[in-house]
């Protein structure tokens, strides 16, 4: 238990149904939802789809999304991926020809075919009861209405501002300035987008004006996208990958995504006795950021579409991970390893709910950087992702960019069983970070037997390009202690990601946590 002397938050407890996520709007609106006899797949739907209204920085509909969830009465996990492909004519080596080392962020070249609306539509009709109308009314109502800037997403918008261009600068900014907090933005581009799919489906999206609103902002810009790339998106159902730690099961979206990076560093991390350790001491920042380095350096060689790759069971074997624990000085620091695909970035959002029939869905949206590409359409305002971004240039590499290729992608839904049983759906977010993210959490969890909340709150460091970027919850001894290490040390002016978790009891009591870093939290009824 918490000390109540000091400031923090207390886990929600309740029995019927619970929604932890990163704005208050969005967790309101997935209790409603199931209080009107929708199950978690419609609340966590239509809470997703508010939170590109309440975190436009942070994610739209121009973007991806993936999930993992049970059906009622099920202990098994169930996998979609709805990210977006690359234009069929997008070609690395035009890139490479232009002088070229990595994909521009805020060109069309860095802008994949969004593949979030298509998976939610699916999923409603597949997964959900009360159908799209219903699930999209809130976010069209406070799309219409306005959303009032909270705290966080103020500091992200001025940080994030200056990537907007063209008409993404009328769609979010207010009179060329990036709006703070308390100012209302409303989006009723984006209503009427969401109206359109409410009665017609994926097909209102990816065919007829909205499609042609996006392509036209992509052609001016010299993209490559066709009507056909958009008529032709589809989400897929995948079989998650899974690994222990501790006696837990962690299950992780499959590549494209990156979550298969937070079974290979825990399986380094078992070969260290972490339980033994301070939990915010230099020994476990060190060992987990060197397990860091290797993880992420596998994960740049290895993870791709899967169309393009195939070196799964070798990335998750444990004769890997115990080759990898061997190169690891417990006092010292090694070299950084091949740069990552990317740097840090925080902007995605994560939603997951836990409905009275126990259907858990742990489901992450993103479109990528601050504002994504920057690039919005004009009559709609539809900013899109610059997931292209997570593509190399290499030529050969199973990640290079080529047409109807996906991207590696950062964003990670997880989820954890015990004894066979679904009991935690949650995420990290945090771009880059979050297999770190994850395995810190199983670990707090597991290694350390802190509360839910507890292992939310705790500071956060990650080793990322040569640098130990920590936040500011560590001490100067500590960090000059990392520092004597060999660790090169940088203190954050922005938290590392936001998690969000509920715990599902055999008791019939659901638990549910949320990070302070975001403007979020739980409830439960």
């Amino acid at each position: 238990m918490r000390d109540l002397h000091k400031p923090g938050r207390s886990e929600v407890l309740a029995t019927e149904g619970m929604c932890a996520t990163s704005h208050p709007l969005a967790a309101k609106t997935a209790l409603d939802i199931l209080e009107q006899g929708g199950n978690a797949m419609d609340a966590a739907i239509a809470g997703a789809v508010l939170l590109g209204i309440c975190e436009p920085q942070m994610t739209g509909l121009g973007g991806d999304c993936f999930v993992l969830y049970n059906r009622a009465g099920e202990n098994t996990v169930r996998a979609l991926n709805g990210s977006g492909r690359a234009a069929t004519d997008a070609d690395a080596g035009a890139l490479r020809d232009r002088g070229l080392s990595s994909v521009p962020l805020t060109s069309p070249d860095a802008v994949t075919i969004p593949g979030a609306v298509e998976a939610f539509c699916r999923l409603a009709q597949s997964e959900g009861r009360l159908g799209l109308e219903a699930i999209l009314r809130p976010a069209i109502h406070y799309a219409e209405i306005g959303v009032p800037v909270a705290p966080r997403v103020a500091f992200d918008w001025q940080n994030s501002a200056a990537t907007l261009q063209g008409a993404a600068r009328d769609h979010y900014l207010r009179d060329g300035k990036p709006l703070q907090t308390g100012q209302i933005f409303r989006a009723p581009g984006q209503a009427e987008v969401l109206r359109r799919v409410a009665r017609h489906g994926h097909d209102a999206f990816y065919n007829g004006e909205i499609a042609e609103d996006m392509l036209a902002v992509l052609s001016e810009l010299g993209g490559t996208h066709t009507v056909q790339d958009f008529a032709a998106v589809q989400s897929d159902e995948a079989s998650p990958v899974r690994g222990d730690y501790a006696g837990v099961d962690l299950y992780e979206h499959p590549p494209n995504g990156q979550g298969a990076t937070a079974i290979l560093l825990l399986n380094i991390l078992k070969h260290f006795d972490l339980a033994a350790l301070d939990p915010l001491g230099a020994e476990r920042v060190h060992i987990e950021a060197e397990a860091t380095k290797l993880a992420y350096d596998a994960r740049n060689r290895f993870i791709a579409d899967p169309d393009h790759s195939s070196r799964m069971a070798h990335f998750l074997a444990p004769e890997t991970a115990a080759s990898l624990a061997a190169l690891i000085d417990p006092k010292r620091a090694m070299p950084a390893a091949a740069p990552l695909t990317e740097s840090v970035h925080k902007d995605t959002v994560y939603i997951t709910v836990v409905d009275r029939d126990r259907m858990a869905v742990s489901l992450i949206y993103s479109i990528y950087h601050g504002f994504g590409s920057g690039i919005a359409s004009e009559k709609f305002g539809i900013l899109l992702q610059n997931r292209g971004a997570g593509f190399n240039l290499e030529p050969g590499h199973p990640n290079e960019l080529a047409g109807g290729k996906r991207p590696m992608h950062t964003i990670i839904p997880g989820l954890l069983r015990e004894n066979g049983r679904i009991t935690m759906p949650f995420g990290v977010m945090g771009g880059a970070y979050q297999p770190t993210g994850h395995a810190r959490l199983v670990s707090n969890l597991t290694d350390f037997k802190m509360e839910m909340q507890q292992a939310i709150d705790t500071p956060r460091a990650f080793a990322d390009g040569g640098v130990l970027k920590m936040e500011r919850g560590y001490s100067d001894p500590i960090k000059q202690q990392l520092s004597d290490m060999g660790h090169i040390i940088e203190v954050l002016e922005t938290p590392l990601g936001g998690a969000q978790a509920i715990r599902i009891c055999d008791t019939g009591i659901l638990i549910g946590a949320s990070d302070p870093r975001k403007d979020g939290c739980a409830l439960g009824y």
